[in-house]
């Protein structure tokens, strides 16, 4: 296991019977009790109704604007606006993914279609598919997709055998994270393209179908209602500043916490808390966070609704001081400044070698 230095879809739960004694004395099951009684597993329609109507509602004002200002500068302004909301569609499609919204996995899956392939381009089912995998397995280096040392590393053995991008950025990777960032939304879209060539995922036709009309749509607009120089600069600025919140929403959870690799595999409830990173804030940092900011709560109890997060905390942290499991958590600033650290420290042996060559 690899801690740092400075730190101490599965769209429902899927292991109340795992870990440390599967069954109804192990430590999560026990844990798992607790948040039932407290009503904290119960749907929130009214919250989710309010909340997906006010994202479609800005969403179609930002557009609006966007139709409304004609060929000008201040297009860019407007870029930035749907930067945010093309972040919290995303979140939207994420709890919908988790079955926060519905119960149901059919309607689920329509709300996360229109929300994430036709709303922002980003296929529901390959993301649906490489978040799963993530939630069963976080920071563990061969099974979380998120881990992968495709362009950064994670881990000094990572780093070691680093090859390709990896081994060419991973040296200074902590200096290049945020500016990588910008490339996320793009990354997203054509990640989502070349997911429907997999024979496995779930109704290919229809993701292509919705992606194909967004992407169409996107297009469209800008050069219909922009001249081509500002149409690029729109897609510029609204994509990188997509990709940067997006990431930046993401990278707290578990960027610099510890990692796992082969059976190091310890049970599910310290599976997900020593993995995970909370974020200390008020509802601003909710809202922005999307709730994302309570990590180990959400990956404890996935379809929990959005708003019970805070409360949970709560009963969560009293019950890892019970039983003594480390619960992390931190500002948000202090967040990206240990996932820095960690990148930076785990970089070393890239250094090292460039160094000696």
């Amino acid at each position: 296991m690899t801690i740092p230095t400075d730190t101490a879809p599965a769209t429902r739960s899927r292991t109340s019977g795992s870990g440390s004694g599967s069954g109804s004395g192990s430590d999560f099951a026990r844990l798992s009790r607790r948040v039932t009684e407290a009503g904290l597993l119960e749907r929130r329609p009214g919250y989710y109704t309010a909340r997906l109507g006010l994202v479609i509602a800005l969403l179609a004002a930002g557009w609006g604007a966007f139709l409304a200002l004609g060929d000008t500068w201040w297009q860019l302004a407007v870029a930035a606006f749907l930067a945010l909301m093309f972040g919290q569609v995303a979140l939207v499609a994420h709890d919908l993914a988790h079955r926060q919204v519905f119960g149901s996995a059919r309607r689920s899956e329509i709300w996360g279609r229109l929300f994430g392939n036709l709303g922002i381009g980003m296929s529901y089912g390959w993301w649906m598919n490489k978040h799963t995998r993530h939630h069963a397995n976080p920071n563990h280096e061969e099974l979380d997709p998120d881990v992968s040392p495709d362009i950064l590393v994670w881990s000094t053995e990572q780093a070691r055998n680093s090859r390709g991008p990896a081994r060419l950025i991973g040296g200074h990777q902590a200096l290049l994270f945020f500016p990588l960032l910008t490339l996320e939304g793009f990354n997203l879209h054509v990640s989502s393209v070349r997911a429907l060539r997999s024979p496995s995922m779930k109704k290919r036709g229809l993701e292509g179908v919705l992606l194909f009309l967004h992407i169409v749509a996107y297009v469209s607009a800008l050069f219909l209602v922009l001249s081509p120089g500002k149409a690029v600069a729109f897609l510029a600025v609204h994509q990188c500043l997509f990709g940067v919140y997006l990431g930046c929403t993401f990278a707290p959870n578990h960027k610099g916490m510890p990692t796992f690799t082969g059976d190091d595999r310890p049970d599910f409830l310290r599976r997900q808390v020593l993995t995970s990173r909370n974020v200390r804030g008020g509802r601003l940092t909710d809202v922005m966070l999307g709730g994302l900011n309570y990590q180990i709560e959400h990956h404890l109890f996935p379809s929990m609704p959005t708003p019970h997060l805070r409360r949970a905390q709560v009963v969560v942290r009293e019950y890892c001081a019970e039983i003594g499991v480390p619960y992390h958590e931190t500002g948000l600033i202090r967040s990206y400044r240990e996932a820095l650290t960690h990148l930076h420290r785990v970089g070393e042996p890239i250094r090292q070698r460039r160094k000696e060559s």
